[in-house]
């Protein structure tokens, strides 16, 4: 299974040895695989974790260390500078309305707010040439 999937994203280390694998499909992809791996070897766990069940999960939970937030949900397709110093960071995810959920990451690295966004990506009704 793990094979055919690559290289993962990114590798993140839980507990009692065991070990987390990001597969993101970003930056405009609409999916995150995470898969855990045992101290054993064997794959324990594989979810998709780009979904609203999580965001609302993820929203109820201010002041967790961007470290966490990136073991939980993977990596943002976006990162951008943000007013006093910390950054947003953005995923898109699978829907069928025009929206992305995006992270607000304070200087210390501590995520302080999390909502849904329009993804600037869309296609606009005032933008259509008259």
């Amino acid at each position: 299974m793990l094979a055919s999937r690559g290289a993962p994203t990114a590798r993140y280390d839980l507990p009692d040895g065991a070990h987390r694998l990001e597969y993101a499909t970003g930056p405009y992809g609409r999916e995150t695989w995470m898969i855990d791996i045992g101290a054993d070897g064997r794959v324990q766990l594989a979810r998709q974790v780009l979904g609203e069940a999580e965001f609302l999960r993820v929203q109820s939970h201010p002041g967790i260390p961007a470290a966490e937030l990136l073991r939980w949900i993977g990596s943002p397709g976006e990162r951008r500078g943000a007013r006093r110093g910390g950054q947003t960071w953005s995923w898109r995810y699978p829907t069928h309305e025009c929206l992305w959920f995006q992270a607000s990451i304070d200087a210390a690295g501590v995520m302080t707010d999390a909502a849904y966004a329009i993804d600037p990506t869309c296609d606009h009704p005032d933008s259509f040439v008259k």
